[in-house]
């Protein structure tokens, strides 16, 4: 496509006939020279907003914008409720691969009743590949919002799903020929089907209705790092038993392959929660068929720390996720 802002025949074709979903709150929609959204809520919504780049895939590009801008709003407690997108595509992108990201994007938000709500796109050398900022909106009532201040020592930590699934997911798709050389394709099929997975969405909404008091979603540094800003967030320390951190077999396989850490690995589509009971809240998440395991407590201390055995590990700020180890052996 020709550099620059995208044609209003492509607009039409692509954009605005692709974006059907609703949403009663929304009072004016996408068009050609519209520049805004505009929402209505009521007077006691609180308004949560959150904002994401997808920089480090080319696999499932359009399903991870939606989902992890979903996730930010979600692990807030709050209804997503709309994105607006800044889409920046290189010109070597044919408008077909355009208009399929743009219905992935669609299908994704009317699986989460979620409206795009409007934003800008663009061709530009500056990219080589397509980038896709999302900003999200969502709404909580102003009694039920979580705050880090309500974590206590004694409150235990709850993980959701399993360490490593998003990361394990794209490795899986990019890198499936070097992988085939050693695990059986099942094995690699199951990993990719993992990235089905990466929605936390409904895993909010049935904590919603526990004993939740905070939560976090597991993204870029993994289960450790989302460890570790939890605690930092809430000014506590914690302890979580490595043992009772679930990890699938697919990725344990995939991340012995490449030397690198699962528990380091960016891993959307599981939440950290905080419970004063937190075997109550797995019962009540496993009663929706959502998998859930008490990891470990928060402290009255600084000490961050994660046990195995006779083992201490103590936590460190997350730096770079572990993926990227992964993407300098290929392209993610």
């Amino acid at each position: 496509m020709k550099i620059g802002k995208l044609s209003e025949t492509v607009l039409k074709r692509s954009v605005f006939k692709i974006i059907r979903h609703r949403r009663d709150e929304v009072l004016m929609r996408p068009g050609v020279g519209l520049d805004c959204a505009q929402l209505q809520f009521e007077p006691d919504d609180v308004i949560v907003m959150s904002t994401d780049p997808i920089t480090g895939a080319v696999h499932d590009i359009g399903k991870l914008a939606v989902n992890i801008t979903a996730n930010d709003i979600a692990s807030n407690g709050a209804e997503p409720v709309g994105i607006m997108l800044t889409v920046l595509l290189p010109p070597k992108i044919s408008q077909l691969k355009f208009k399929n990201m743009m219905q992935e994007m669609e299908y994704e938000c009317a699986a989460l009743n979620i409206e795009i709500l409007g934003g800008h796109t663009e061709v530009t050398n500056a990219v080589t590949k397509p980038l896709i900022s999302v900003t999200g909106v969502g709404k909580i009532r102003k009694d039920k919002r979580l705050k880090p201040s309500d974590i206590k020592p004694g409150y235990d930590i709850v993980m959701t799903k399993y360490a490593g699934l998003e990361g394990t997911a794209i490795i899986a798709k990019t890198m499936e020929d070097e992988l085939l050389e050693k695990y059986p394709k099942e094995l690699i099929e199951n990993a990719k089907n993992l990235m089905s997975g990466i929605s936390v969405v409904k895993d909010s909404l049935t904590a919603m209705k526990g004993n939740v008091v905070f939560m976090h979603d597991i993204t870029e540094g993994g289960v450790f790092g989302a460890c570790w800003e939890v605690a930092e967030a809430a000014g506590l320390g914690l302890k979580v038993d490595l043992r009772k951190i679930p990890v699938k077999q697919e990725t344990i396989e995939i991340c012995d392959f490449f030397d690198i850490n699962p528990y380091m690995l960016i891993s959307s589509g599981c939440m950290l929660m905080v419970a004063p009971n937190g075997n109550r809240l797995v019962e009540v998440l496993n009663e929706e068929g959502i998998p859930a395991q008490v990891i470990g407590s928060f402290t009255d201390n600084n000490d961050k720390i994660v046990i195995n055995q006779d083992e201490t590990r103590y936590l460190e700020p997350p730096a770079s996720d572990e993926l990227y180890k992964v993407m300098g052996a290929g392209q993610a």
